[in-house]
C-alpha cells in the first residue's frame, strides 16, 4: 500500500470509529446509521474523482448547516422524548452532518484536520451519552486510529515541506519522499501503541486516584428507565403489568459479604398508606426530613438493632423519573455522594437527582423477630396508626370485609389472619400480565369475577381485607431479587422485576413485616437465556457492570474502596509470608536439632543425608538456570524481533560496514581517507567486501532499507569474512 493509501485509509478509520462510538449509545436509528455509512463509502471511491465536491461549495454547505440545525433545534424538529438529551442529540447529528461535507469534498490539509477534531468532539459526545462497555472498545479502535492518522499526517506535511524547500518549482507528490524507503508504514501502529501505553501508565493512576466530580454522564434516551408507574406518589391498579413486560436494565446490586439471598428477597423503594379503590398515593401524616451526614459521607437512617442482621449493598443506578433509593428492608445507613438524603416516615430514603447514574452504599438491618414472638404481639394499636386502618372514603365493597372474615376465621393473631390471607390469595387467585380486572372497583372485579392479575392487585387484596380485620397494613413498591450474574458477582434488576407486596405492623414488637400475596409463579425473575447465547449474554452484562462500576460509577467512593481492598491484600500478603517464614524457622530449627544428634545418631544421619541433597539439588539447579538462561539469550529468535521492532535499524542498516572495516583492518586492509567506500573494496580484491560495499552505499546514501533477506545476506557475508580471516591466520 503506498502511502498515501495509507494515510487516507487510516483517516477514514479514525473517523469511522468516532461514528461508533455514537452508535453505540443509540442515537441515531436505522436510517441515519444508513445513510452515514452510505455516504462515507462513497466519499472514499469518490477520492480524487471529478464529482467530490469543491472547497467553495463544501464550504457553503457548512455555512448554511449551522443555523439550519439550530432552528431544528428551537423547534424541537428531531422529537426527542426528554428535554435533557435534546442538545446533545441534535450536536451530535450536526456533527456528522458536517464530517459528511468535509469527507465529500476535495481536501486540504485544513480539511482533514477539521475531520480529526469532528471524530473527537464525537467521542467526547458518545461518552456522555452511552455507558454501554462497547464504548470501551470503540474507544481503544479510535484512539490507536487516531494517533497513527496524526503521525501520518504531521510525516506527510513534513515530507511535503522538506520538498519544496529543495525544489521551489517542483510539484509535490507525496511518492517522492515518502515511498523512496526513508519512512516505513508499518512503524506507525508500533508507535501509535508505544504513545498510547506511556499515556496509560500516566493516565491511569490519575483516573483513580484523582477525586470525581459531577455525575457520571449525560444519560442518553436509550438507557433512561421510565418508572412513572412504578415509583411516582400514586400507583394505579395495573400499571406494573406494562412495566413487567420490559427488559430494561434499572439497577446492578454487588453484596459486600455475599449473604444468601432467597427467592422473596424484594429491593425495597416507597411504601403508600392511602387507598381511594383505584390507586395508592401517600396520606398527608407521611413525613419527610433532611437526614444529618456523618463520618465518611455516611447517612444514618435508621437504628440497627444489631450487627448479626446488617447486610451491606453496593448499587449501581440508572437513570429514573424517582428520587427513591432502593435496598434491602430494612434501610439504617446509605453512603453516596449526595448534597442532601431524605427519609420519611415510611421507611423510604430519597434524594435530588438529575437523570445521571448514580451508585451508592446501603446497609440494611434484615433481622425481625421470630413467629412465636409475633403471633404473641396483640397490643393494640396507637393513634397515629390510623391512616394504616382506612378504608377508601368513598365506600368500598362490603364483600371484601365478609371474605376477610371468612379466610381468617379461627386465627387469634395478627401474624396468623396475615399469613392465612396470604396463602389464600397465592393458592386460589391466577398470576398475569393482561389487565383483566377493570369498572370503578377493580379491587372487586379482581376478588369475585376475574380472579387473575398482577402483583399490586394481590397486594391491594390483602392490605384492604386486613384492613377491615384491623390490622396496620402498607403497600411497598420495589423490585423482586433479579438475575445473578456470577460472572461479575452482581443482582441485575431489570424493569420486568418491578413488584408490590404488604408490609403489616406489629406495635409491641414495633417493627413492619413484609408479605407477599403474589403467587409463586409471579414472584420469580426471568431467568436468563440457556445455552450459547445465554453464556455469551451473561458475560457481556459481566463487562458492562465492570464498565459502569470502574469507569462510570468509580468516585471517591470507590476510591476509598479500592484503597482499603489494596490495604486488605497486603495485609494478607504479609500475613501469609509471616506464616511460611515461621514454618521454614521451625523446619531448619528441627533440622539442626537432628544435626546436632539430639534424636540420636540415625536421626543425625538422616538429617546430614537431607541436607546434603537439598544442597545438591540447589547447585544442581542453580547451574541448569544459568545454562539455560544462556542458551535462551543466544536463541536467533531474539534477534529477529529486534529487527523487525526496530525496522531493520541500527547494526544491519551502517554499522555492518564499521565491522566489516574492523574484519578487514585486521588482515591487514586499512582503508585511506582519500578512498571512497568502493574504490577500497575493489583494491581489497574480496568479492565479499565488494557486495557488503554495495549494500552500504545503498543505505547509506540511497535512503534504501535492507529487506529481511538482505539482513541475513549480510550476516552471512560478515561470517565468511571472519572465518576466512581465522583460516588464513
Amino acid at each position: 500500500m503506498s502511502f498515501e493509501k495509507f494515510f487516507r485509509f487510516i483517516s477514514y478509520v479514525a473517523v469511522f470509529w468516532g461514528f461508533v462510538a455514537l452508535w453505540v449509545s443509540g442515537t441515531f436509528g436505522i436510517l441515519g446509521t444508513a445513510l452515514f455509512v452510505g455516504a462515507f463509502v462513497t466519499a472514499w471511491f469518490f477520492e480524487d474523482l471529478q464529482w467530490q465536491i469543491s472547497e467553495k461549495m463544501g464550504t457553503v454547505l457548512i455555512v448554511l448547516a449551522l443555523p439550519t440545525f439550530y432552528l431544528l433545534w428551537k423547534v424541537r424538529y428531531f422529537g426527542f422524548a426528554s428535554s435533557e438529551v435534546m442538545l446533545p442529540g441534535v450536536l451530535a447529528r450536526m456533527i456528522l452532518t458536517l464530517t459528511v461535507i468535509k469527507l465529500l469534498q476535495k481536501k486540504s490539509e485544513r480539511d482533514w484536520i477539521f475531520l480529526y477534531l469532528m471524530s473527537f468532539f464525537e467521542i467526547l459526545l458518545a461518552a456522555g451519552l452511552s455507558i454501554s462497555a462497547l464504548y470501551l472498545g470503540s474507544f481503544v479502535a479510535y484512539l490507536l486510529s487516531i494517533v497513527c492518522a496524526v503521525i501520518a499526517f504531521e510525516m506527510r506535511k513534513t515530507a511535503r515541506l522538506t520538498a519544496e524547500r529543495k525544489d521551489p518549482g517542483h510539484t509535490f507528490f507525496l511518492n517522492d519522499s515518502v515511498e523512496s524507503g526513508a519512512v516505513r508504514i508499518r512503524r506507525l501502529p508500533t508507535a501509535a501503541a508505544l504513545l498510547i501505553f506511556f499515556a496509560g501508565i500516566v493516565g491511569i493512576p490519575m483516573f483513580f486516584l484523582l477525586p470525581r466530580v459531577g455525575g457520571a454522564g449525560f444519560g442518553s434516551e436509550q438507557g433512561k428507565v421510565s418508572t412513572s408507574s412504578g415509583f411516582s406518589d400514586t400507583v394505579t391498579l395495573g400499571g406494573i403489568g406494562s412495566i413487567q413486560q420490559n427488559d430494561a436494565v434499572v439497577m446492578r446490586i454487588r453484596m459486600d459479604d455475599n449473604p444468601a439471598l432467597r427467592g422473596d428477597t424484594h429491593w425495597r423503594g416507597i411504601a403508600l398508606d392511602k387507598f381511594d379503590n383505584l390507586s395508592w398515593s401517600r396520606s398527608a401524616k407521611v413525613a419527610k426530613q433532611q437526614v444529618p451526614r456523618g463520618d465518611r459521607d455516611l447517612v444514618q437512617i435508621d437504628a440497627a438493632s444489631g450487627r448479626e442482621g446488617l447486610v451491606t449493598q453496593t448499587i449501581y443506578l440508572e437513570p429514573l423519573d424517582s428520587p427513591v433509593l432502593f435496598g434491602l428492608s430494612r434501610i439504617v445507613g446509605i453512603q453516596g455522594e449526595f448534597p442532601i438524603v431524605f427519609k420519611d416516615s415510611e421507611g423510604g430514603v430519597s434524594v435530588p437527582r438529575s437523570n445521571d447514574r448514580i451508585s451508592y452504599k446501603v446497609i440494611s438491618d434484615r433481622a425481625l423477630p421470630g413467629t412465636d414472638r409475633l403471633r404473641g404481639d396483640n397490643d393494640p394499636y396507637s393513634p397515629d396508626m390510623e391512616n394504616y386502618l382506612a378504608m377508601p372514603e368513598s365506600g368500598y365493597d362490603q364483600r371484601i370485609a365478609k371474605l376477610a372474615s371468612e379466610i381468617t376465621s379461627g386465627q387469634n393473631d395478627r401474624y396468623s389472619k396475615a399469613k392465612a390471607v396470604e396463602s389464600y390469595l397465592q393458592n386460589n387467585f391466577g398470576y398475569t400480565l393482561d389487565l383483566k380486572a377493570k369498572g370503578k372497583e377493580p379491587l372487586s372485579d379482581f376478588l369475585f369475577n376475574v380472579k387473575e392479575g398482577h402483583c399490586e392487585y394481590f397486594a391491594t387484596a390483602m392490605a384492604m381485607m386486613l384492613r377491615t380485620q384491623r390490622i396496620a397494613t402498607r403497600v411497598v413498591n420495589g423490585f423482586q431479587l433479579g438475575e445473578y450474574n456470577d460472572a461479575a458477582n452482581v443482582w441485575i434488576v431489570r424493569q420486568r422485576d418491578a413488584h408490590s407486596w404488604v408490609e403489616v405492623y406489629f406495635p409491641k414488637e414495633r417493627v413492619w413485616v413484609p408479605f407477599d400475596p403474589t403467587p409463586f409463579a409471579g414472584q420469580t425473575s426471568g431467568s436468563s437465556a440457556a445455552g450459547i447465547f445465554g453464556s455469551v449474554n451473561k458475560y457481556l452484562e459481566a463487562l458492562e457492570t465492570y464498565w459502569i462500576q470502574y469507569f462510570v460509577a468509580f468516585d471517591t467512593q470507590e476510591q476509598q474502596s479500592l484503597v482499603r481492598s489494596a490495604q486488605r491484600s497486603f495485609v494478607d500478603y504479609q500475613t501469609k509470608t509471616a506464616i511460611w517464614l515461621n514454618s521454614v524457622q521451625n523446619r531448619l530449627l528441627s533440622w539442626w536439632a537432628d544435626v546436632r544428634g539430639d534424636n540420636g545418631l540415625f536421626g543425625r544421619l538422616s538429617a546430614l543425608g537431607y541436607g546434603a541433597a537439598y544442597a545438591f539439588g540447589a547447585v544442581a539447579g542453580l547451574l541448569v538456570f544459568v545454562w539455560s538462561g544462556r542458551k535462551i539469550v543466544k536463541l536467533k529468535v531474539w534477534a529477529r524481533l529486534s529487527d523487525r521492532f526496530r525496522g531493520n535499524g541500527g547494526r544491519t542498516q551502517v554499522d555492518f560496514y564499521a565491522e566489516m572495516l574492523r574484519v578487514l583492518s585486521k588482515r591487514g586492509h586499512v582503508r585511506r581517507p582519500d578512498q571512497t567506500p568502493l574504490e577500497f573494496a575493489f583494491t581489497v580484491g574480496i568479492p565479499d567486501a565488494a557486495v557488503l560495499t554495495e549494500k552500504y552505499n545503498r543505505v547509506r546514501f540511497g535512503a534504501k532499507d535492507l529487506s529481511r533477506d538482505e539482513v541475513h545476506e549480510v550476516e552471512n557475508l560478515l561470517r565468511s569474512l571472519r572465518d576466512e580471516k581465522r583460516s588464513t591466520g
